[in-house]
Order: C-alpha cells, then structure tokens, then sequence
C-alpha cells in the first residue's frame, strides 16, 4: 500500500490506501447465456473438452420424442470425473491448470457455451476407480445464488449405463436441456430441422477438428435416437474436412513455407497455399463464403481456431480467394498472439504484421511474392475459358453413408434451400425394387431385396451405398420436375424390372 502525497506532477503510480475482496454477483451467471456462442460452436467447444479429456468415441446425440426434440447429449469415453473434479468443471473459472496440449484455458467453455443455448446443464461422470456422478445447473437457480444440484446418484448410474456402448469404464455425459432452438421447431418440422443443424454441425465439427478426425482411433458421430424406443433414426460419422485438401496445388512450387521473425513469438512457421481455381470440393466452397476463407488458418494444439481472415494485414479481396495459410501458435507464451474464449479467432499484435514483411522461404522468396503469387493464379484462371458446369442437384440426406454424402457434395453443385433426398427400406409388392415419395423426396427400397447388397450383414440405416448413389443420380432429375411425364414413369419402370431382376439373380446365388 502506497501513502498518497498530492503533487503537481503526473503520477506514474497508482495511489492506493487498502483492499475488498468484490466476488461476482450471482447474476454474472446471465452473462453467461449472452456469450454469442454459435450452436455448432458450442458442441465443439463441448468435443473440445472430451479431446482433452483423452476421449477416442465422442457421440452427440438429440433425442427426439415423436415430433418434438427434447434434449441434447455430448457423450465421451474419456478418463471421466470424481465428485472433486465436477465441482470444478461446474464452477466459472475454476480450473486453474491445464496440461500442455488441452484446448481449453480459461475454465468458462463447457458453462458459456451450453447456457448460450440450454436453460438446464447436466453432467454425469464415472471414472475407473469413483461412481457415477453428476451435477445440474438450472439458469434460474445459478441466476440467483449460484446454486448447482446434486443430481441422484442412481440416476447418475442409469444414464451411465444407458451409454454403455461408448462409455465402458469411464466417460462423461453431458446433456442440454430446455434447448432454446429445439423450441423454435414447429409441429411438422422437426425432420427438416435436424437435417439442417446436423448438416451444419457435420461441417462445422468436419473443419475445425479435421486434425483430430484424421488420425487413427479417434471418432465423432452425430446421432438421432427417439428417447422412448432408443431406435436410432440417423446416423453419422463426421468426416474431416481439410481447408488444404486440394489434390493438385493450384500453382506448381506450392505449398511453401515461410518463416516469420516476430518479436515477442519468435520465427513463426507458416505453411503458405494456393488452392487450384475453380475448385468444386467441398473443402474449399462448403466451408463458408469465399472471401471469409482466404487468409491465415491458425491452429492451437490441433485444432482449428480460426478459419480465414488477414487479421488486419490487409483487406479481404476476391483475387485472393485462392491464398490460405496454415499456422500453429507457438506451444508456449508468447505476447503476440491470443486466443478468443469461443475458440473461434485469433487477435495478434502489430508485431505480427511487422514480421510478415520480413518472413522468406528456404530458397529467399518473400511472403509478399505468395501474395501476388496466389492474386495472379487468380487472375489467370479468370481469363480462361468457362469450363463445363454440372447440373445443380437436390442434397443428398439419410440413408447414404456421409463419406458418400461428402463425394457427391465434391462432384455436383447442389440447389440452396432444398430438401434432400432421403433413402428408407420399406415393404413393397415383389415386383417392384423402389418407389418415389415425391412429395416427401424419400426414395422407398423394397426390403425383400435388402440382403442382396448386405453381403450376409446385418443391414444398417447407411447401407447398399453402391445401389442408392446410382438411383440418386438416376432420380434426382424426377424430384426436381413440377410435373412427371410419361417418359419419366416408362424409365422408372424399366428401372424397375432390371433391378427385381438383378436382385433375385444376386439372391440365387
């Protein structure tokens, strides 16, 4: 404690004459809820907690009861959580340490990003030596004292057990519920709704973790189960979508790596990319709109933070759609870069621009000559001659394996705001190998038949991709058309009496 002496000079030092110790207001707890967390981005800062808690199977679950959507789970087997470590998890920054590589550093994630959408917060853990445990936090209750509820241990054990198949010996199961997007959904619409946000979340989870998803032993499936039967009525395996998987580079020497001298970072590795022009895969157009995803992608520990931007180096313009640039923050600290507690961008200092004007490549080539690199591919490819265009078709939906999905999404143009096409075994009369449901766009498979692609498998809800990606390409044309004309009706009859044949000729075998 300083003694204050008043002087007619500045003073460089703050005066002080004691201490209070101000904890927050129980209300704090609502700003909580106005975070801007994305839905998708909230589920990955929730897998993000499963990746630091050692997890390999991570399944995100919305459980639906008829028409209406009740809750969301985020279910793990990793190392899983004591009495102890719960109470830590479930209080605002009250993790103090983190291991080297985990995502998380601020101890607010799991709190923000799941009271940005859910007015109830559940978690249940096990680990290998301690019980099922689990703790609840009602925006209502927090709101006003802070209050958490212990939840039941045996219904802490039941909904362990329910998940058995992911959790074994030890995991976590948190749940949402009181979903305030689920409340939106209207009587009817819960199916277009889940295909959305589903879709959404694959590509979401698919590039910020496509570093995760890319290894060996490590999986994040997004499920849809009707919470009375526990039928699962989707399912998918989220694929990685790599913002540098090109198969060819869009100008040869690419990519390059340059090397950044900044103060306060030290020589910053940055790996520099001109993707080809024109490119069709989703990795580079079903990311986000173009101008948004040129510039710098950052990782920290492996996982994505910040997907595109120049973070104030210069101004996002369409000659550089083609320019993006992979950097991974220096493990230790540094007084350059910060992450933002979303997880979801970068702020540098002026020491970061400073120090692209001066990073080269191995062989003396200035990040400056990338830039106008990437501007003139660009350029080039603009003065060439339009390319063929494929047809635009509707989205491919349920039923089709998302690896199959994703192929179909690289290859052809989709139409915006169009319901997919959908694939569902059904009984039909033995004649007949599928029907159309155009009104619903759902493409009904006879069920007699189903064995004949399964190869003595047990059949699945993604199965046969062989025979359904053919009648999706063959039926996408029929669903777009007002009207069915006769020639339509003749070819799905013909189509019909080929494959009835070719299944029994499959089945006599």
């Amino acid at each position: 404690m300083m003694a204050y002496t008043p002087s007619a000079d500045w003073q460089f030092e703050i005066p002080t004459s004691g201490s209070k110790r101000l904890p927050p207001a129980a209300r704090y707890v609502e700003s909580l809820t106005h975070q801007g967390y994305g839905f998708e981005a909230a589920i990955a800062d929730l897998v993000d907690n499963s990746i630091d808690a050692g997890a390999r199977n991570v399944v995100v679950s919305f459980l639906r009861d008829s028409d209406r959507l009740v809750s969301l789970l985020v279910i793990d087997d990793g190392h899983g959580m004591n009495d102890e470590a719960l109470d830590t998890a479930m209080t605002v920054g009250g993790r103090e340490g983190y291991a080297a590589t985990a995502l998380g550093h601020f101890g607010a994630g799991l709190k923000a990003a799941s009271l940005s959408h859910s007015q109830s917060l559940t978690v249940v853990s096990r680990t290998k030596r301690s019980p099922a445990a689990g703790r609840r936090w009602l925006t209502s209750h927090a709101q006003a004292d802070f209050t958490c509820d212990i939840v039941d241990p045996a219904y802490c054990r039941e909904l362990v057990d329910r998940y058995d198949g992911v959790i074994e010996w030890q995991g976590t199961v948190v749940r949402w519920d009181q979903v305030r997007a689920f409340e939106t959904v209207t009587s009817g619409q819960a199916d277009r709704f889940l295909n959305d946000a589903i879709e959404k979340l694959e590509t979401h989870l698919g590039l910020y973790l496509h570093r995760f998803l890319a290894r060996e032993g490590f999986h994040v499936d997004i499920v849809v189960q009707d919470v009375r039967t526990r039928e699962e009525l989707d399912h998918r395996g989220v694929e990685p979508i790599d913002p540098f998987g090109y198969r060819i580079p869009g100008r040869s020497g690419y990519p390059r790596t340059y090397t950044a001298p900044i103060e306060g970072a030290g020589d910053v590795s940055m790996t520099a990319h001109i993707w080809p022009a024109k490119s069709p895969l989703v990795s580079y157009r079903g990311i986000g709109p173009l101008a948004e995803r040129q510039g710098f992608y950052i990782y920290r520990h492996d996982r994505l933070v910040q997907a595109g931007g120049w973070n104030g180096t210069r101004s996002a313009e369409s000659h550089l759609a083609l320019a993006r640039i992979a950097i991974d923050l220096p493990s230790g600290p540094n007084d350059v870069f910060s992450l933002t507690v979303k997880k979801d961008g970068v702020t540098v200092t002026p020491a970061f621009a400073r120090g692209l004007e001066k990073a080269t490549d191995g062989g003396g080539h200035s990040f400056g000559s990338y830039v106008q690199e990437a501007e003139s591919t660009y350029r080039e490819a603009a003065r060439r001659a339009t390319e063929p265009q494929r047809k635009s078709v509707l989205p491919a939906g349920k039923g089709l394996d998302p690896k199959l999905r994703r192929t179909l999404r690289d290859e052809l143009p989709e139409l915006d705001g169009e319901d997919p096409i959908t694939f569902r075994w059904d009984a039909l009369p033995s004649e007949v190998f599928f029907e159309l449901d155009r009104d619903e766009r759902v493409v009904k498979l006879n069920k007699e038949y189903r064995h004949a692609f399964n190869g003595g498998r047990r059949g699945g809800l993604n199965d046969a991709p062989v025979v359904k990606s053919m009648l999706y390409l063959m039926v996408n044309d029929i669903f777009q058309k007002e009207r069915v004309r006769a020639v339509h009706t003749d070819n799905v009859a013909l189509w019909n009496s080929v494959l009835v044949t070719a299944a029994r000729c499959e089945l006599a075998r």
